[in-house]
């Protein structure tokens, strides 16, 4: 079990709610005799805080634990820069949805106290890595934990692609592009185009057309170990774009080809004991109780 000591806090920008979490986590945190080191952007918005500053990398080497206040997308960031140096990290909601950060802000001191005193779960949540190439040159790269996207831009044109598995050759398509998600990203974008939700623990790849011109295209889900090749058509008119967790990376342009691959680092995503994937999902999407179970 991790012993903690050197705790990071990471909050959302532009957001006094956030701010005012942040501060409550600070207080208790001090409170309880923890050495608290603030992102430096994040520091930026708390006047007066008396805590140590520092950068995204430099919490990822010197700290048991990150917290971030926010949404999933506060999330996603913080798993791109931390994700090499293993640090767990721990979400706090304080956007929307809150797939990846389900605690509470009337709950911190509660949740996060657990955490600290050693009842938590961790798991492994794994990101992509996507590179374009133009010829033999390396154009473009990123990562991501959510997905992988080639769509249009804000052209209304559909793109021509070849898909390749490993090498081998799966099928050419007309669409508005193909989204690569993760089980994590499952529940995101992939979800909106009609894919399917895909348990976390899986190390699984999900491919999901976009608005394909043809019907029979489904999404089709891959062994995450597999290398994705998509090769861009000579003949498009359009320059598509290669997103990263909804970021624009590069504009690819005709002939160009994008490889999508496992990253060899992973996120360590903590959760409070009472953690419940299902629970979540019923929450945040709609699903009704069990028959008989009161409101």
């Amino acid at each position: 079990m991790t012993t903690f000591k050197n705790i990071g806090l990471i909050g959302r920008l532009g957001s006094a709610k956030v701010v005012e979490t942040l501060r409550r986590l600070v207080r208790f945190l001090d409170g309880n005799g923890y050495h608290v080191i603030i992102e430096e952007r994040t520091a930026a918005l708390l006047l007066d805080h008396g805590q140590q500053e520092a950068n995204r990398r430099v919490l990822g080497d010197f700290c048991d634990l990150v917290i971030v206040v926010g949404g999933d997308g506060s999330m996603l960031g913080a798993a791109r820069a931390l994700c090499k140096s293993g640090t767990p990290v721990l979400g706090v909601n304080r956007g929307r949805l809150g797939f990846l950060t389900d605690i509470l802000p009337d709950e911190i001191e509660e949740r996060v106290g657990e955490v600290l005193d050693g009842r938590y779960s961790i798991e492994e949540r794994f990101l992509l890595d996507a590179e374009v190439y133009r010829g033999d040159e390396l154009v473009g790269t990123g990562d991501a934990l959510n997905d992988v996207v080639m769509h249009p831009g804000k052209a209304v044109r559909m793109i021509e692609f070849e898909l390749f598995i490993d090498g081998q050759f799966v099928y050419t398509q007309r669409s508005d592009g193909l989204i690569i998600a993760t089980p994590t990203g499952s529940t995101a974008y992939a979800l909106s185009g009609g894919g399917p939700i895909v348990d976390p623990r899986l190390d699984a790849i999900t491919l999901v057309p976009m608005f394909p011109h043809t019907l029979s295209s489904r999404p089709i889900v891959i062994h995450a170990d597999s290398e994705i090749r998509l090769h861009i058509g000579e003949t498009n008119e359009t320059y598509p774009h290669v997103s990263c967790d909804g970021q624009t990376k590069v504009v690819a342009k005709p002939d160009d080809i994008l490889f999508v691959r496992k990253k060899p680092y992973a996120l360590k995503l903590m959760h409070p004991c009472q953690h419940n994937y299902y629970e979540i999902c019923r929450s945040k999407l709609g699903w009704s109780n069990r028959l008989g179970a009161s409101d």
